[in-house]
């Protein structure tokens, strides 16, 4: 049976996508399609934020675009050398709070250790952080331009102080019409198609629509998490089911529920 994931292929150290092994377990053929691409913004404001730990109380990751802004202001020479030397042992010295595990194995490539990965999306986190925090110093907080306002809020709302850099914005990826007709003439309608964020079903929406005609009810509609869940019944879609957490085996097993006959 044929599934559809609306993200980028990553390989693991197997030299494989995650998500298509686990979905492969349960006999389900996955074919990975990028939606969305990504643009970096401020890295030179993040760089220098990056060289005063003394400044911050911790650090925030809630997605791995914003770790990969980090990345790449560690690959100018100079700041490699710092952060081997002493920046990243003063940085883990304090809280480095994260969403999800492919976030915190992320940040944990550039040397940092990680708390509160086992959360599954931005409000728990805020609900972790709240419980532990008490620096009087401000969380540093690399985000997107179309980060939700829900944990800055409820930092704010305790009491605990927040910087935020936007490093990132999310665009459309240019091939994802030509993608997903060539995916549709060879493959045909999929049994179904998980979504992993709201802008990627802004942005994939239509084509869908336009490529399934009358099929596309007979497809399960599967999002990652309970945000994404929200922005798919907003536009009007049953949602099958959503993944326990954001992790391909609980995917893959929210998937194989939802193409059971009687699906939850």
């Amino acid at each position: 049976m044929k599934v559809l994931l609306l993200k980028d292929p990553k390989e693991d150290d197997c030299g494989q996508d995650p998500y298509v092994r686990e979905l492969g377990l349960y006999g389900l053929e996955a074919t990975l399609i990028p939606v969305l691409s990504f643009e970096f913004l401020s890295l030179p404001s993040l760089s220098e934020k990056l060289s005063h730990p003394e400044g911050y109380g911790g650090l925030i990751f809630t997605s791995p675009r914003a770790v990969e802004a980090v990345e790449r202001c560690l690959q100018k020479d100079t700041k490699a050398e710092a952060w081997k030397k002493s920046l990243k042992e003063k940085w883990n010295a304090k809280s480095v709070y994260v969403v999800g595990n492919a976030t915190a194995s992320l940040v944990n490539r550039i040397g940092l250790h990680t708390e509160g990965e086992s959360c599954g999306n931005a409000e728990k986190l805020a609900e972790y952080i709240c419980s532990r925090e008490s620096s009087a110093l401000p969380l540093l907080f690399p985000c997107g331009t179309l980060k939700r306002e829900i944990l800055p809020k409820m930092l704010k709302d305790k009491g605990i102080p927040l910087e935020s850099v936007t490093v990132y914005q999310t665009v459309p990826h240019p091939g994802i019409q030509g993608n997903l007709t060539s995916y549709y003439s060879q493959q045909g309608v999929p049994a179904s198609i998980t979504f992993f964020s709201p802008s990627g079903l802004t942005h994939s929406l239509k084509h869908i629509q336009e490529l399934s005609g009358d099929s596309i009810a007979q497809i399960k509609f599967v999002a990652i998490g309970p945000t994404t869940a929200h922005a798919l019944a907003t536009q009007g879609l049953p949602v099958s089911c959503t993944a326990e957490s954001p992790t391909p085996r609980a995917l893959a097993a929210s998937i194989r529920m939802a193409l059971q006959p009687h699906a939850c």
